[in-house]
Formats: structure tokens, C-alpha cells, sequence
């Protein structure tokens, strides 16, 4: 395989252990009238329900349905749009498309529906809950006195301020009636969350603003983000008002406590998905190194270094000799400040890792893995030795578009994008770089 080949089979093999189909068949079964879960028995006395968010919701909710099949008395599925072909039809499911990154009035539906179901779930019943990344903005219930253009407004500075997602999922969740572990405060049975992880490390309380688990984060925390990206003055009054009440100790907590009726298991991540990734380029026959599963920082500056490692083996076999490998996994972001081009944090990272690649026989993958590398048809881009000096002859200026973050046209220009669809899953972001035997030719 060629080595741009090669990066794509590697970001398949990534892909497929992100399958949320199978991450759930491989850590749910049934037997007789208890639930497995990871090992973990759980007695079903009464009914079943399900309550499914996130961009993996389709799959994953399939997946209980070929297990358990007619057992599930009831559920709601809530996706993002044009996420829903793969959903379970039903006539006790309720399948709904919402909006993400920012939320719509179909967001605020789905928070609805989701705690009336809840809400139904007797002492003796079972409510599964599948979590997976793009819940916070596709299961939404915001506070009493807050709007959901408010809401909406408040989501919008976040993303746009350069947060790390375990900030914002900090803010969103001091403003929600369902994150923060609420939702799982108004069911009486037994609550039974199967996760799959868009956060790096993996704190069950940040994927999906941690709707069924406590929260170490406060209004005070809330607070203090907001104030620290420049965001607190810019937000709706509304908003303000309900965190000052928080922060006064008049408005509802956060859950504080382990709720003994209450499981969460994580059945799929990132560091699977690059332990994959890594396998089958050792397979291939390349020294693989995985460098992290937890990157995270401003998208073109860790390019950087990471194009910097991709040099360096290139040129001096180290920190493994050629042919090599590097897997990266993790959340960059992207901090926006006046009007922006289109892009993503993926896009990003593929045009500013060409400028530290030029003329090195080696290629750049950076990947979202739902498929959806920000408000694009793109996942991310790939790049190679080559796409600096094609960038500047199809009149690109590849500082001007990083400045105004226009990453999305730069790379269309070069046939640089890269478009998979929707995945089905998201489990962060990844990197694989690929420097084969041949030497380069430096300039």
C-alpha cells in the first residue's frame, strides 16, 4: 500500500473498534431475568425501558434491541440529523433528529421526552441509558427561566472560545435539568448507563455533561470558566441570573453522591480506537508508536509538534527508526475571535501540520471520528510532503487561511479533504502519521 493508503487502513481499523454496535453486544447480555452488564448481574423484576443520546445512539440502541428485543417496553432515541438510518424501528421506540453542535427546538423535545420516560421507570424497572458524545447538545432541558435561544447563545460562546469540552460540559451541565447526574435523581428503578467516551481520560461525569453521575464540578467552577475565555459578560441575562443563584446556594446542585441504584460502565473509547490503529500497523510491518490518547490544545500549534516528531523520524530514525508509525488520539480545539471561514479542529490541524512536513515523504491524517470535523461535510483532512508547495500554486495562502481559520477551502483546493459520512460513533479525534523506508528529499 501506498503510505496515504496506509493511514486510511489505519484509521479504518480505528473506526471499526468504535463501533458502538459492537461495543455494546461485547458488554450486554441477558440471562433469564437478570441484565448483564460487563460481568455485573442486575435483576429485572419489571419492565425495561430505553433512553438512548448522542451521535452513536442509532447503533447502539440496535444493538440492546437485538439482544433483548420484545423486553423493552419503551424508549427514545435521540441523534443528530441525518444519524437516524441506522436506528431500531419500532413501535415502542421513539426515533428523534436534533441539533448539534448547537441545539434546536428538537433538542429541547428530545430532554423532555427523555424525563417523562424516565419518570415512568417503577421501583422494579429497569432504565438503560446509552451515552454517547454530542448528547449534551442533542438531549437538552434547560433550567427553569432560561430560553432555549438562551441556551442556545450560551452554547455558541462556548464553542467558540477555545474551552476544552470538559469546561463547557462544566457550564452547560450548572444550567440543564437533566446533566449533572438530575436526569438519574427522578428514577426510582434501576439505572443502567452503557457509555462510549468523546472526552479525554474518560471522567464519566463530562461525556454528555454526566447525566446518571455525580458532578465534583460546582456553580463556583461554572463560574469561573465562564469568566476565565472572556465568556461571563456576553452571556444571556437569564443565564447569569440562574448561575449568581447558584452561586448563592438557591438554585438545585448538581448530584454530590453515589446513588446506589444507579451502574455506569464506559464500553468504547479512544485509546481502544488507537490500540487498534496501532495493532494493525504492526500487522503492516511499521514501528508504531502511540503517543498519546490524551492530546489536547489549540489545533495548529500541536500540529506543530507533532509534525515536529514526523521530521524527526524522517530525518534521523528516532524516536523509532523508519518504516514508522505515529498514533495520536485526543480534543483539540480551535478559539475563534471576529468572523471565521469554515473548517473544523481536524481541518486545522492537516493545514498547519503541512507546513512542518514540506517536502518529506510522509503523511498526516487528522480525523473526527463521528465523521463531522466541525460545522462541515468533512471528518478532517490528510496531507503529505507535497500539499505545502500544491497549496501555494492554487494560490492559497496558507497563514491568511489559518488566521482566519478557513481550513476547509485551503485543503478542497488540493484535494486534501477528508470525507467519510456519518461513522455511527465518536470517540475524539485522531492522528496517524506514516513515514515510510524511502528517504525523503530535502530541500
Amino acid at each position: 500500500m501506498t503510505p496515504k493508503e496506509t493511514a486510511l487502513a489505519l484509521m479504518d481499523a480505528a473506526l471499526k473498534a468504535a463501533d458502538p454496535y459492537l461495543a455494546v453486544k461485547r458488554n450486554l447480555g441477558i440471562e433469564g431475568n437478570h441484565l448483564v452488564v460487563s460481568g455485573e448481574r442486575f435483576p429485572v423484576r419489571g419492565k425495561i425501558y430505553l433512553l438512548a443520546f448522542g451521535k452513536a445512539a442509532c447503533s447502539m440502541a440496535r444493538a440492546v434491541v437485538d439482544l433483548l428485543g420484545e423486553r423493552v417496553e419503551e424508549g427514545v432515541i435521540i441523534t443528530k440529523y441525518g444519524y437516524a438510518e441506522n436506528c431500531p424501528r419500532t413501535e415502542r421506540l421513539k426515533a428523534i433528529e436534533a441539533g448539534h453542535p448547537v441545539p434546536d427546538e428538537n433538542s429541547l423535545l428530545a430532554g423532555k421526552l427523555g424525563l417523562e420516560l424516565a419518570e415512568k421507570v417503577g421501583e422494579n424497572d429497569v432504565l438503560l441509558v446509552l451515552i454517547s458524545g454530542g448528547g449534551s447538545a442533542l438531549f437538552l432541558l434547560p433550567e427553569s427561566g432560561i430560553s432555549l435561544n438562551d441556551k442556545i447563545r450560551t452554547n455558541e460562546l462556548l464553542l467558540k472560545s477555545g474551552a476544552k469540552i470538559y469546561e463547557i460540559n462544566t457550564v452547560r451541565k450548572h444550567i440543564s435539568a437533566v446533566k449533572g447526574g438530575k436526569l438519574a435523581k427522578r428514577v426510582r428503578g434501576t439505572v443502567v448507563s452503557l457509555i462510549l467516551s468523546d472526552v479525554v481520560g474518560d471522567p464519566l461525569e463530562a461525556i454528555a455533561s454526566g447525566p446518571t453521575v455525580k458532578d465534583p464540578t460546582t456553580f463556583k467552577d461554572a463560574h469561573r470558566i465562564l469568566r476565565l475565555y472572556g465568556v461571563w459578560d456576553k452571556l444571556p441575562a437569564s443565564v447569569r441570573r440562574h448561575i449568581e443563584l447558584g452561586l448563592d446556594g438557591k438554585a438545585e446542585a448538581t448530584l454530590k453522591e453515589d446513588l446506589l441504584n444507579v451502574h455506569n460502565f464506559i464500553v468504547g473509547s479512544n485509546t481502544l480506537a488507537c490500540e487498534s490503529a496501532l495493532a494493525k500497523a504492526e500487522e503492516l510491518g511499521y514501528n508504531a508508536l502511540l503517543l498519546t490518547t490524551t492530546l489536547e490544545g489549540e489545533a495548529r500549534e500541536i500540529a506543530l509538534a507533532i509534525g515536529s516528531i514526523v521530521q524527526e523520524i524522517a530525518r534521523y530514525d528516532r524516536p523509532v527508526p523508519k518504516p514508522a508509525v505515529l498514533i495520536a488520539g485526543g480534543e483539540w480545539t480551535v478559539t475563534i475571535e471576529g468572523e471565521a471561514g469554515l473548517g473544523g479542529p481536524n481541518q486545522e490541524f492537516a493545514l498547519s501540520v503541512a507546513r512542518k512536513i514540506d517536502g518529506l515523504n510522509a503523511v498526516v491524517l487528522a480525523v473526527d471520528t463521528d465523521g463531522t470535523d466541525g460545522p462541515t461535510d468533512a471528518a478532517g483532512g490528510i496531507v503529505d510532503g507535497k500539499t505545502l508547495g500544491l497549496l501555494g500554486e492554487s494560490g492559497v495562502d496558507v497563514e491568511e487561511a489559518l488566521r482566519r481559520h478557513d481550513a476547509y477551502g485551503a485543503l478542497e483546493r488540493v484535494g486534501a479533504l477528508l470525507k467519510t459520512g456519518p461513522t455511527g460513533t465518536n470517540v475524539n479525534s485522531l492522528v496517524v502519521a506514516v513515514i515510510p523506508t524511502q528517504l525523503p528529499h530535502l530541500p
